[in-house]
């Protein structure tokens, strides 16, 4: 699909404020609400926009704790990836997981109330996923930069950016 100024204001607009009716968008971008409309569909089924959420702050909710984990794996067959990987989907409080180059196989983002959380978290279950070899923790002192909304203007192409 090929993006236009228009649908990177779009995506640009929704990425700052998701729920931002179609009226609001389309007075922000410039557009009528139908074709306004009509984009966000087009971007929908492009999967460019893959979903729409709300951010909470972990602090408010309990989550004092972000830990950055770097997991070395026994030996990386798809077999044990595919395992790993599937049980990382379902703890809740991985946040996001990486297979990396380099030294460890995975590094993971994890978000706990406390340490006893986090204890159990490493010791019950993540040392006990089929194939973990070497677990290493680093807690976040402070976020200094947190974002979700990726950096379109320096991702579009020449063409877009007119």
């Amino acid at each position: 699909m090929h993006l236009d100024a228009i649908d990177m204001r779009i995506l640009s607009e929704i990425q700052e404020d998701a729920s931002l009716t179609n009226a609001e968008l389309a007075a922000r971008v410039g557009l009528s609400a139908s074709p306004c409309l009509a984009r966000v569909r087009a971007l929908d089924e492009a999967g460019i926009i893959t979903r729409r959420v709300a951010l909470l702050d972990p602090m408010l909710l309990g989550a004092d704790v972000s830990v950055f984990i770097q997991v070395t794996l026994e030996k990386q067959t798809e077999a044990l990836l595919d395992v790993f990987e599937a049980a990382m989907a379902g703890f809740p409080e991985v946040m996001e997981c990486y297979l990396m180059t380099g030294d460890s196989d995975y590094l993971l983002r994890v978000v706990v109330r406390d340490t006893v959380a986090l204890q159990h978290f490493i010791v019950d279950r993540l040392s006990k996923t089929r194939g973990v070899a070497n677990i290493r923790s680093s807690f976040a002192l402070k976020q200094v930069k947190y974002k979700t909304a990726l950096p379109l203007e320096q991702l579009a192409s020449p063409r877009a950016r007119r």
